[in-house]
């Protein structure tokens, strides 16, 4: 027991709510302390206030009364009996600070160090005994008690792998939040310790984790490829939108050479990660339709945590992440850490082509009735772009990297006045900026909340790679009667393998501003909610692109001497080009949107909800060969009007069981390079999607969904084989996220199985063709297995991961094989604090490949995944 006031406070900050009481009423009492919350707050609150004579009373959306409880006139209740067991996980260990409670009384126990929990005092009659414990799946059971009579009640709790009692925000109107179990919508929850296990290598590697999301993430740390549900991406991420604590990254979601998960590191400041795929982001937010992955920052508490970590491999990754969280004060916390990395890189360049620093701040202040939340995120983080290589020339393709020293450097000119500048292209591609943002939650009384998430963005996302141009060639192929050598005097043989290659610089100056702001009603059954978001966000580019020079194709490969990209072209190569720009975008959007959620029945829930969106964009644009020419090419002004819809049907058919079903109509705006390119159309998306929610007391969980689409695209590449083209596509598949536990064995499965089509082209030649780069079918099987001893956890995990055959383009030229990965890894934690890891990636070494050459699609080049590497990390949690 602890001081009632103490324990009040613990179930405010576990819930995020507001509990006022005057001092009289709970001076000098105690209550019971909360270990950990649950996803039922009355509960709680019943807990908290244990056998003390008060209640509690609702008077806004998270504002609520303490008052002492009118007692009834009945006679002295008779001598109650007593409620005592264990409470222990599927292996028999116990389970401490379980919280064994009497539905609908404050009657209740925490389990103690070694599970057992004794409730006394029971009156006398039969009541539902609930345990549960935050990462388990809550067990309820029937007990009857008689006057002096103890009953013995073990439980036995299995773990919620697939987080159903989680709360969510993406996808909720104005983030208000809904538990995972109730959603209507295909949402993917990543706890911390899963995206440890997975030990990410950049945040698009992680999207692997979600059904129905095809991840390219073979570019290095930053520049993906990222495709959703069948819709027609090609490159960048064009559906995807990232969000921190619920809000925006940047107002839209790609440009070229640009996607949003270039500017976001994980580290050990994030708590946990959510994807939601369709459903009602048309509606909310910035009205994604594809996927928004929102990533949750952990938060200060009154108990101080750190942790402090050390990371290295066999390709000499230095790694310190580091993180603390506390109390400033009374009601205001802070959360602080980041990360300072080195590493040649996988594809070793010759020097550290991946460096970087991140920090994050955090403060988070309660009030009587709301929260504020305030982050700023620091960022300077890089490495080399990784671009498709010949497969053909025999050098290996899980390690190869034709960028080094040699090539490090390249003087460039930049205008037409012949101004030169040097370039440094182990740079690579990343982000040197910051992302910061508020957040803020009020009670307004009488049922009213208002809500508001915003973010804003700002700093450099630029790119420098060497760039493959057509396919290696033969130096015979040059006829030449005189040797042939490299740069520093290297002479090449007959069959030495040459190839053209490019130093493309993009200088890339971002800005963004979002607020999303809603106010929401709740009373008897419904929820009404009206809301209003607002984006503006700005592009200042510059672009010298080309700039081909023969360079002999090995790892780190020399220029060939008196050898032009003419000349290899001319033997069976790339032929050279050149382009530029200095461009300039602005754009603002404000929507308005409304939704209702109805409680028909119990079990009946009805949600519905509209969105008005407008856009204005101004663009201007200075192209030339490989650099402006100072001429105005465009100077355009767009702007649309578009309305979007969800609405949805979910049904509990039992405690464990439930389905949903929903229909969305979206919409994409274009891009500022969308205009440059001559696509000044807003394309539609229509979804239909059904689900099915499977989480009873046994071992087994699944979360699966269907969905069609139906989409008008539009398709362009900087230096493709192919001009820009409008085409309809349609798709449709299955997409299953399972987990099964038995005895300490854990296997996680997720599967995605789709069939894609162009139905409808302004080029005939691509209808009926499959979409390209999309797999029909992927699947995750993920076991890992726990043991316990007295001082120490081991945790042996592994990942098996098939990925079925793809197209490299819409014209369906070029098939990609399918492929198999492996991971391994084992975990060793010991009650001290300290623990150690170690993770084996791609073991077998698979040389798989994620794409093609999309702007040489006959080439024979291709982009494969890293090799096989190992990482070790230790560390200490406080």
């Amino acid at each position: 027991m602890i001081p009632l006031k103490a324990a009040l406070t613990a179930v405010e900050n576990a819930h995020h709510i507001h509990i006022l009481y005057e001092d009289a009423v709970v001076e000098g009492r105690t209550g019971y302390v909360l270990a950990q919350a649950s996803t039922d707050l009355g509960e709680d609150l019943r807990y908290a206030l244990g056998d003390n004579s008060l209640t509690y009373s609702q008077v806004g959306a998270s504002t609520f009364v303490i008052t002492p409880r009118e007692p009834a006139p009945v006679p002295a209740a008779p001598a109650g009996g007593i409620i005592k067991g264990r409470v222990t996980d599927s292996k028999g260990e116990a389970l401490a600070l379980a919280n064994v409670i009497l539905d609908g009384t404050s009657i209740g126990d925490a389990a103690d160090q070694n599970g057992r929990y004794e409730v006394a005092n029971v009156p006398p009659g039969t009541y539902t005994l609930r345990a549960r414990l935050i990462g388990y799946k809550t067990v309820t059971t029937q007990v009857t008690v008689s006057e002096d009579q103890t009953v013995t009640q073990d439980f036995t709790l299995n773990t919620d792998i697939l987080n159903m009692d989680a709360i969510v925000v993406t996808g909720t109107p104005g983030g208000s939040g809904m538990s995972k179990r109730e959603a209507s919508f295909a949402i993917t929850t990543m706890q911390e310790a899963e995206i440890r296990q997975f030990s990410p290598s950049s945040t698009a590697n992680l999207m692997e984790l979600i059904p129905g999301v095809w991840s390219e993430s073979s570019g290095g740390v930053a520049g993906a490829n990222i495709d959703v549900r069948g819709l027609p991406g090609g490159g960048d991420a064009p559906f995807v939108t990232m969000s921190l604590n619920g809000a925006p990254l940047y107002g839209t979601e790609t440009l070229s050479f640009f996607e949003q998960s270039t500017i976001f590191r994980i580290d050990e400041t994030v708590a946990w990660s959510e994807a939601l795929r369709g459903g009602p982001n048309s509606v909310f937010s910035s009205g994604e339709p594809g996927v928004t992955m929102n990533f949750t920052l952990k938060r200060g508490s009154d108990e101080t945590r750190a942790r402090v970590k050390y990371s290295t491999s066999d390709y000499d990754l230095q790694r310190v992440d580091a993180v603390i969280s506390g109390q400033v004060t009374t009601g205001l916390y802070y959360m602080a850490g980041g990360y300072t990395q080195t590493s040649p890189g996988i594809r070793s360049a010759q020097f550290n082509a991946e460096k970087g620093q991140q920090y994050t701040l955090q403060l988070t202040k309660l009030f009587d009735r709301g929260v504020i939340n305030a982050f700023s995120r620091v960022t300077n983080d890089y490495g080399q772009w990784i671009l498709p290589m010949a497969l053909n020339t025999g050098n290996d393709l899980g390690n190869f990297a034709q960028l080094g020293n040699a090539t490090r450097f390249r003087e460039l000119q930049i205008n037409k006045q012949g101004d030169t500048e040097i370039f440094d292209f182990s740079k690579g591609r990343g982000w040197d900026g910051s992302i910061s943002g508020v957040n803020a939650d009020f009670d307004l009384g009488a049922g009213w909340t208002v809500r508001d998430n915003l973010s804003y963005t700002k700093g450099a996302a630029n790119t420098y790679g060497f760039v493959p141009n057509g396919g290696a060639i033969r130096v015979s192929a040059l006829g030449r009667t005189s040797p042939v050598t490299t740069m520093s005097g290297r002479q090449l043989g007959g069959s030495d393998w040459i190839q053209n290659y490019g130093h493309w610089v993009v200088l890339k100056d971002i800005e963004s501003f979002t607020n999303d702001i809603s106010l929401a009603r709740r009373w008897q059954q419904h929820n009404l909610t009206i809301g209003s978001y607002q984006a503006s966000w700005s592009a200042d580019d510059f672009w010298t692109l080309g700039n081909h020079v023969p360079v002999h194709n090995v790892a780190n490969g020399d220029y060939v001497a008196g050898v032009t990209a003419q000349h290899v072209a001319d033997a069976g190569g790339g032929g050279p080009w050149a382009y530029g720009i200095q461009s300039g975008g602005d754009a603002r959007v404000i929507a308005g949107y409304a939704a209702e959620s109805w409680q028909a029945t119990p079990d009946l829930r009805v949600d519905l909800a509209a969105r008005l969106e407008r856009i204005e964009l101004e663009y201007a644009l200075d192209s030339g060969p490989g650099y402006p020419d100072g001429t105005r090419d465009m100077a355009v002004s767009f702007n649309d009007n578009q309305w979007a819809f969800t609405g949805a049907v979910n049904y509990d058919l039992s405690e464990g069981l439930g389905v949903f079903g929903r229909v969305s109509d979206g919409f994409v705006f274009p891009h500022f390079d969308d205009i440059r390119d001559g696509n000044r159309n807003t394309n539609n998306i229509r979804q239909y999607e059904g689900g099915l929610k499977y989480a009873p007391q046994e071992l087994f969980s699944l979360f699966a969904t269907g969905y069609y689409t139906k989409f008008d695209a539009f398709e362009s590449l900087v230096g493709g084989a192919f001009d820009p083209r409008k085409f309809k596509t349609k798709s449709y598949g299955v997409e299953l996220d399972g987990a099964l536990l038995a005895s300490g064995l854990t296997v996680r499965g997720i599967a995605t199985i789709q069939k894609t089509e162009i139905t409808e082209s302004d080029d005939p030649t691509i209808v009926g063709n499959s979409i390209l780069r999309q797999p029909d079918w992927q699947f995750r099987l993920a076991p890992s297995y726990d043991v316990r001893a007295a001082n120490f956890n081991v945790n042996v995990y592994g990942a098996l991961r098939f990925v079925g055959k793809r197209f490299s383009g819409n014209d369906n030229l070029i098939e990609l094989d399918s492929f198999q990965k492996i991971d391994v890894g084992v975990t060793v934690s010991t009650k001290t604090g300290l623990f150690f890891n170690l993770h084996g990636d791609n073991l077998t070494d698979s040389d798989a490949l994620t794409e093609g050459d999309p702007r040489n699609p006959t080439a024979p080049n291709g982009r494969p995944i890293f090799g096989r590497s190992v990482k070790f990390s230790v560390g200490f949690d406080l």
